[in-house]
Order: structure tokens, then sequence, then C-alpha cells
């Protein structure tokens, strides 16, 4: 005897489907490397933003400076990833960022070194909005670049209106591993015995970042670096962010599944030839 769970003849969803459905991914595709593309055209005399190559449909590098341009390009509804997203895509399972790193924040702890020009003009806009204590973590989507003859690199950081500026004491302690994840920050609750790593440091601004095995740096001070294995995350939230994204997603997909096709019937067509004699 068949049993089925549900004997129904056509089962239908007895909740309200959300017409909105977040999205997060690597940035690429068609769109990701027109997006790339046009931050090597505007930014063509800054060796900073030199760094997304597009490979295999994934844009491959990334610095905070990199991150934050990419932002500033993309479409209402989508963000550059902050921690507490990747946190959450990995407490969900959606995504394994093991064997890659990637740029989510920025820590301003004094205006020392490193980046001591960049810190202070950061330190002096994030007073300005009444925050004192530090360190802070500034999510990158929260920033946006400005042409700086004075800054090392050429560039600068603004805060975006009404950015989120988040106090946290554990990015001034010392370096340690952490138990368990705030999933409002995406920062750890605290040290003790766990199996990923937190690094960070006492001065200066450096760059928030998750790479490896999971670890979280908040202690690097190379703003510029970028490296093969780096990729910028997009979340898509609002309103009809989702549905594009999600369609960009699937012409990118169809694209593929066309070009594999016909690869392959290239391939049978030579080993038609191969058997036939020819």
């Amino acid at each position: 005897m068949v049993k089925n769970a549900f004997p129904v003849n056509k089962a239908n969803p007895l909740i309200e489907i959300p017409k909105n459905i977040p999205q997060i991914g690597f940035l690429g595709g068609e769109q990701g490397k027109e997006i790339n593309d046009s931050i090597r055209k505007d930014y063509k005399d800054f060796g900073v933003l030199k760094v997304g190559n597009y490979f295999e449909e994934v844009i491959e590098g990334s610095n905070p400076f990199y991150v934050v341009a990419v932002q500033d390009r993309l479409s209402s509804g989508i963000n550059v990833a902050s921690q507490a997203d990747l946190e959450n895509a990995m407490r969900i399972n959606v995504m394994d960022f093991r064997g890659t790193y990637e740029d989510t924040g920025l820590v301003l702890r004094t205006g020392g070194e490193p980046n001591g020009y960049l810190a202070r003009n950061l330190m002096k806009q994030v007073k300005e909005r009444g925050l004192k204590r530090m360190p802070i973590m500034i999510p990158l989507r929260d920033l946006t670049l400005k042409i700086d003859q004075d800054s090392p690199y050429g560039l600068s950081f603004l805060l975006r209106d009404n950015p989120e500026l988040i106090y946290a004491s554990i990015l001034g302690k010392k370096d340690g591993f952490f138990v368990s994840t705030n999933e409002e920050t995406g920062l750890p609750k605290k040290l003790g015995a766990g199996d990923r790593r937190l690094w960070t440091r006492q001065g200066g601004l450096s760059r928030l970042y998750l790479y490896g095995g999971l670890n979280l740096g908040s202690d690097y001070g190379s703003l510029g670096f970028s490296g093969d294995s780096g990729r910028v995350v997009l979340v898509s939230t609002a309103e009809g962010g989702s549905q594009t994204f999600l369609n960009e997603k699937l012409i990118d997909l169809q694209k593929q599944k066309e070009f594999q096709i016909t690869k392959i019937n290239k391939k049978y067509e030579e080993a038609l030839k191969i058997l036939n004699g020819k």
C-alpha cells in the first residue's frame, strides 16, 4: 500500500508567501562585469581601485575602497553585505565563505596610525554625529568615496546619511577565539573557547574582513591590498530589489547553460568525425 503523507490532488501553501525574498550572492555576471568596468573607467588613475578581475562569472578581488565603489553603483534595494549579513548566511547554510575573504567594514580606534590621515578624517565625521566612544565598526555600505589629494591613497571615505556606527568594545580587546556571535552586528559577543579567531589591534584605522577558515580580522592596516580570493558580497532586501537581482541571476544562468550546451555539441560533432574516419 502506497502511503501519502498529504493525500490531496493539489497542495497550496497555507501561509502568505513574501513578495520580496532576500537574496545574497557574489558580485558577478554581466551586471557585475559592467560595475567593475565602470569603476576601472571612472578611477583609472587610482591603482587602489584596479583590483577587480572578471573570471568564470565572478569578480575576484576586494579591498575597502573597491567595495565602497561597488556600493556607489548599486541600484536601490541592493547593498554590499554587512558582517551581520555574512554571519546570517552562514547560520542558515546558504553560502560558504571558506577559502575566500570578504571586506565588510572599517574599524576606527584612534586618530593615529595605521592610516592616520583617514582615521582623523573619519573621527571628525563620527564625532559630528555624536559618537565619542571607540572602537567603532563602520559598515562599508554606509560609506562613499571622495577624491582627496591629501590622502596617501588619493581617496578618502565619507559617511552616508544615517550611517550605522557600531560601538564594539570587543574590537579593542586582545586577540582570541570567540564563543558566539551577535546576530544584529555580526561581531563576536565574547571571547573564550571557540573554533573561530578574532584578530585585533589597539590604534588607528583598519579593515574588518572575514577570511580563510571563517576567522574575523580587524587588525589589517593595508586598506589597498587585494588578492584573487577576495569577493564582494551583495544582498538584496528592499521592495523590488530582490526580484530584480534574482531575474538577473536567472539570465546569467541561462547564458551559462547555452554556452555549455554549445561546447558539448561541438565535442560531440568532433567525436563523430573521428569515429567515421574523417
